[in-house]
């Protein structure tokens, strides 16, 4: 496998059209999950990519993991939980640039994960290892499983990449989560961070002095999204170089785009890029992914991208 990642994935309902989910009265089902969309992200690239999961012996459980399998993605060690439901959750497209989500997945499938269920065959064969500060926050069994594919990962060799893709409902308390987050963060060798999520963890500073305290946890690479601005890339090497993003006319969906960026981010580097040029990858897989409704149905293929990056695409192609 070029990227293994391991998390919660869930049915996603979304309302057919714009306004309070109260005034809703039509949906659509689709699939939502940060690692499974940088598993599918990878696998439109032509990367192998594994998505390792649990869930529901329920009809979301069956419809979830055919339309990941039927990503490319392997899935091979997705368990199945007969106790457990598949979590849901809805998106509320309140008004332009209003987007909320409401999450029902406590005691999940995916929660109940722990380190006795994750089998070291499933990361062994892995370049990279995807991680998210998703899934410690679902359990305490989970966060036991992830610190078990970290020892994995790195007595094999497997480099870890963390985005801390934070959720505070989540966790219990935000201290807890700041612990965690950090700790995560720590024992990685690539972090993706946000600029909330990095005042989230070291308080009111500027971009670049998020790299640096990221880079006094024992970092080695710390790549943080701007946003429309887009990314700052530092290494331990003393690189530290702002890498423009791509305009979008009009966000439709803005859920998903971090997980687009890490997965143009791997595929660049796993294609042999230098770091400057898989984070200028990242920036458009980000991008586009914003101009489409739903969390992996933006993700584009190779051919795609390249048109996006070269400003090749056509309004209409006949």
């Amino acid at each position: 496998m070029d990227v293994v990642t391991i998390g919660e994935t869930m049915a996603l309902f979304t309302p057919n059209e714009e306004g309070m989910l109260r005034h809703a009265h039509s949906f659509s089902m689709k699939f939502g999950g940060a690692e499974s969309n940088v598993a599918i992200g990878l696998s439109r690239l032509g990367h192998r990519s594994r998505w390792i999961s649990r869930l529901g012996e329920d009809e979301f459980g069956d419809a979830m993991l055919s339309f990941i399998r039927g990503e490319g993605v392997d899935v091979s060690y997705v368990t199945r939980d007969q106790d457990a439901p598949t979590g849901v959750f809805f998106k509320e497209f309140r008004r332009m640039n209003d987007t909320r989500v409401y999450y029902y997945r406590k005691d999940s499938a995916a929660s109940r994960m722990n380190a006795d269920w994750l089998l070291d065959e499933s990361i062994l064969d892995a370049e990279y290892l995807h991680l998210t500060g998703i899934t410690p926050g679902l359990s305490p069994s989970c966060r036991e499983m992830l610190e078990k594919a970290i020892r994995i990962a790195k007595g094999n060799g497997t480099k870890i990449v963390f985005d801390p893709n934070l959720r505070l409902k989540i966790w219990c308390d935000e201290a807890e989560a700041r612990q965690f987050l950090k700790k995560y963060a720590s024992e990685s060798d690539i972090v993706l961070p946000g600029i909330s999520e990095a005042e989230f963890l070291f308080g009111a500073l500027s971009p670049e002095e998020y790299v640096e305290n990221f880079h006094d946890l024992g970092i080695e690479t710390v790549i943080m999204k701007l946003g429309r601005e887009g990314s700052l890339i530092s290494s331990s090497t003393g690189l530290v170089k702002k890498i423009p993003g791509f305009m979008v006319e009009r966000v439709i969906d803005p859920v998903g785009a971090g997980d687009a960026f890490a997965a143009g981010v791997l595929s660049g580097l796993l294609d042999g890029k230098m770091l400057e040029e898989a984070v200028l990858q990242g920036n458009a897989m980000g991008a586009m992914v914003t101009m489409v409704n739903g969390d992996a149905e933006g993700l584009p293929t190779r051919s795609d991208l390249v048109s996006f990056m070269n400003g090749n695409l056509e309004d209409v192609t006949r």
